[in-house]
């Protein structure tokens, strides 16, 4: 399994090449504000276990075993948007819980709240309950 730095880059790569239909070194600098440099070091890590495909100054290609980490680590990221979005969580604030929270997560839980958001995606009355819980307990009048 990747790190969870090889993570960060393996998703923003794959979302690059989803987007745009390549990724480049300057692309994926400026995705994760980091120095091209840093980047060029850690594809070529990812290259070595065969997450990539790296040709200096050609670009880079996804092998199949990277588009396919890329595309569940993309998932998981719109999983848990969904989840703190469902469970209340300010639209301003979820990004950042996203980032400090995905990778220390195992695989396991994940997969627990992917069923927990499709129950709660089915049934909309439980999120409508759930969010006059947090009215209650921040409105006084409602107590």
């Amino acid at each position: 399994m990747p790190t969870p730095s090889m993570e960060d880059y393996l998703e923003n790569i794959y979302k690059l090449i989803e987007q745009k239909g390549y990724a480049r070194v300057s692309d994926i600098a400026h995705a994760l504000e980091v120095h091209p440099s840093s980047v060029t070091k850690m594809v070529q890590k990812l290259d070595q276990s065969n997450y990539l495909i790296y040709e200096k100054y050609r670009g880079l290609v996804l092998t199949s075993k990277g588009e396919s980490i890329g595309k569940r680590l993309v998932d998981r990221h719109h999983l848990l948007e969904d989840f703190l979005s469902l469970i209340g969580v300010d639209e301003d604030q979820i990004y950042e819980d996203v980032e400090g929270i995905e990778h220390h997560l195992s695989w396991d839980s994940i997969d627990r709240i992917e069923k927990l958001v499709s129950f709660l995606q089915a049934n909309p009355k439980i999120v409508t309950q759930l969010q006059s819980i947090e009215t209650e307990k921040t409105d006084p009048e409602l107590t």
